[in-house]
């Protein structure tokens, strides 16, 4: 069982003890990405705007493994404010083509950075 590191210069770096993403067994499981803008390097202003960020962040990764958002198989959000829901539900959404992954969507009470949402996923690799 071979396990290779994921690494992408298109989303941001760990911000703690671990990699962006693990390809092993045809798997991709990447790690979870806060809303940060990779240019900046800064989260983004707002829950929407780090939405489409940590979206756009976890594409990054998923490209870099190669696979796509049309391989996710299981996600996972988690949002400081759960009235944030519809919200970042909407733009989740714009992401996936016809089937939608599998997801559970919790409420924490902080995230890394003040971040404000945080999506990881499991894809085919």
């Amino acid at each position: 069982m071979a396990k290779e590191i994921i690494f992408t210069p298109k989303a941001p770096k760990a911000v703690g003890p671990y990699v962006q993403a693990i390809k092993s067994n045809g798997m991709v499981y990447c790690s979870g990405q806060l809303g940060i803008n990779v240019e900046s390097g800064n989260l983004a202003e707002g829950v929407e705007a780090q939405a489409h960020c940590s979206m756009k962040n976890l594409g990054a990764v998923l490209e870099a493994a190669g696979s796509s958002y049309k391989n996710v198989v299981k996600t996972l959000i988690f949002l400081t404010d759960m009235s944030d829901f519809a919200a970042v539900n909407k733009i989740y959404e714009s992401y996936f083509e016809g089937d939608f992954p599998a997801r559970s969507c919790v409420q924490v009470a902080k995230l890394p950075l003040g971040g404000l949402v945080e999506i990881e996923c499991v894809a085919e690799g």
